[in-house]
């Protein structure tokens, strides 16, 4: 039997997924299924630019909330690199390997925010206090990159060019924006109405995808404004879009009417990698799922029964990352994997 339980933080999007069972089994596309991490709540993990080094999100031991942290590939050597306040989301590695990225919220108040308001439905909190910091990969503060008010989060480093993607409120509403390694440049890239985030480049950077909800109707733009204005958002419709990396020829590949998210390309930027409840779309079961970039030749990847999702491929292709609840051994545990990809 399953329950759904969500834990509402905009930037992890996990939907908490009580499973029954045990063990990974191999699929044709996985093998040689590792976990990296046992116990708290651990996701997002991308890889640094040599495939030796991974930067997650945790909250774990005495943690109220998200920290960054780093570790080797093979999963030695955990240790917190943000500053333990406030709320952090979103670490990724620069292509020199030796500085991060991270948004963050602690500049705004030591404390963990207050989570949403869930007597507004299911909703994310689009937290203003979220900036984006440059740090050594030490955890040595060296910039502030985005400092727009409002949020500014959910960035991701192409590792050819340096250019930088991310999601920030400086246009009013929740719209991607590029900018360049050192902060300049910024540049908004999406300008219709409605939540674009999660937004990630192909490995030769011409391309773009990320996850959106568009609403349609009057009454849901006005549903969207009025939650956009307490700073929340809902989360329950996204569609998966590709775009030029400046944000032109914009459109769907994915028409599921559900939750798809964390897409990744795969390295040759042919297909995309991504999380989906498309087979349950109420939100008990998170898959990971295959598709071509013009959204032909949808294939299902892991059928594990319970939340797996936040692909991301090895620098040199052989390997993937991913968060599941599988294995875990207490309620709301997400652990980070790893496993040769066929």
């Amino acid at each position: 039997m399953l329950r759904l339980r969500y834990d509402g933080r905009l930037h992890r999007t996990i939907l908490i997924i009580l499973v029954a069972g045990s063990g990974f089994a191999q699929t044709a596309h996985l093998d040689n299924i590792k976990q990296l991490t046992f116990g708290g709540q651990n996701a997002e993990a991308y890889w640094a630019p040599d495939g030796k080094r991974l930067i997650f999100q945790s909250t774990r031991d005495k943690l109220g909330c998200d920290q960054i942290f780093i570790m080797n590939a093979d999963g030695s050597n955990q240790h917190m690199v943000s500053t333990g306040q406030g709320v952090t989301t979103c670490g990724y590695f620069l292509p020199d390997n030796q500085h991060i990225l991270y948004a963050s919220t602690h500049e705004s108040g030591a404390a963990c925010p207050a989570p949403a308001d869930r007597s507004k439905g299911y909703v994310w909190a689009v937290y203003p206090g979220f900036e984006i910091y440059l740090a050594t990969d030490d955890g040595k503060i060296l910039k502030k990159l985005a400092t727009a008010p409002g949020y500014d989060a959910e960035a991701t480093v192409n590792f050819k060019s340096g250019k930088i993607v991310y999601t920030s409120m400086q246009s009013g509403d929740l719209d991607l924006w590029t900018m360049n390694s050192d902060g300049s440049a910024k540049k908004q890239i999406t300008k219709t109405e409605g939540y674009d985030g999660g937004a990630v480049f192909s490995r030769d950077g011409k391309k773009l995808a990320w996850r959106a909800n568009h609403p349609a109707t009057p009454e849901a733009r006005k549903q969207y404004r009025d939650l956009l204005a307490d700073n929340l958002t809902s989360p329950m419709k996204m569609e998966l879009m590709v775009a030029e990396a400046d944000g032109s020829k914009a459109h769907a590949i994915t028409k599921f009417g559900c939750a798809a998210f964390a897409p990744t390309f795969t390295p040759d930027g042919k297909k995309i990698l991504f999380a989906s409840n498309k087979h349950d779309c109420d939100g008990r079961k998170f898959e990971l799922y295959l598709v071509n970039a013009d959204g032909t030749g949808l294939e299902q990847v892991t059928d594990f029964g319970g939340f797996t999702a936040f692909p991301e491929f090895s620098p040199d292709g052989k390997k993937i990352v991913f968060a599941s609840d599988r294995n875990a051994k207490e309620r709301y545990e997400f652990n980070i994997f790893t496993a040769d990809w066929k």
